[in-house]
């Protein structure tokens, strides 16, 4: 199994290569090489594709996160197990699909378990690929943790330092930037504010209702038959979603 070390850490990588060489010989791996940010991870992965890496969270420019859910995209995305100082982000690892979840400093034996982990979903892999499912996106409601099918989703709005996400029967609050959402959800939904996106089967009528920003339109959401302001700025992206592809 090949493994790729990124952290923006040198001390950090240097521990994490001391630990796979200690677990090589007993889990027959491959260390690819290491990388200090997002860039250097995609071009080692260009050159040389990993099936694992081991990816620390907090890193300057793009970071792990953002990075997890980029190498998705790729057309053999490597399994990911996130490696961090802090704990506050294994819902988002959660909902990366992360095979595990480590905190600093590593222990051997949680990394044997993270390493054995990540063989036995590359032992299967080969044998069948696994059925498709609709995407979905983690919210934390009330102390849970559920898997919110994005066809349920109506509309995402900022307010304030949260983002109220809302479906035919829920409100729900994510801590998540707006910016980043749109890009997960992709061209499903459309932005018709700086602070809102509407899912496009979520839009029955675009109305000029006046007010004080733009020209005064806004969009009714069903099932809800809520109105939400549309911008100037985001005019003619939501009169092409309503035309359709």
């Amino acid at each position: 199994m090949k493994v790729l070390i990124v952290d923006d850490e040198a001390l950090a990588r240097l521990r994490m290569r001391s630990l796979l060489e200690s677990l090589q010989a007993e889990l027959a791996i491959q260390i690819n090489g290491e990388a200090a940010n997002a860039e250097q991870a995609l071009q080692a992965l260009r050159v040389q594709p990993a099936d694992l890496v081991l990816l620390d969270v907090g890193m300057p420019g793009r970071d792990g996160l953002r990075l997890a859910a980029a190498l998705k995209a790729l057309p053999q995305p490597p399994a990911v197990v996130f490696v961090t100082a802090h704990a506050g982000h294994a819902l988002r690892a959660f909902e990366l699909e992360a095979l595990d979840y480590l905190t600093k400093p590593v222990r051997q034996d949680r990394l044997r378990a993270a390493l054995q982990r990540a063989q036995q979903r590359l032992s299967v892999l080969p044998q069948a690929a696994p059925p498709p499912t609709d995407p979905v996106i983690v919210v934390s409601d009330r102390g849970r943790v559920l898997r919110l099918p994005v066809r349920e989703v109506l509309y995402l709005k900022a307010e304030q330092k949260y983002v109220t996400l809302r479906t035919a029967l829920h409100t729900h609050v994510l801590d998540d930037a707006l910016a980043d959402l749109e890009l997960r959800l992709g061209s499903g939904f459309v932005r018709v504010h700086r602070n809102a996106l509407v899912a496009v089967h979520a839009l029955r009528a675009m109305e000029l209702r006046g007010g004080d920003e733009g020209d005064g339109w806004a969009v009714r959401v069903a099932p809800t038959d809520e109105w939400l302001v549309v911008s100037r700025r985001q005019l003619a992206a939501v009169r092409a979603a309503f035309d359709g592809p």
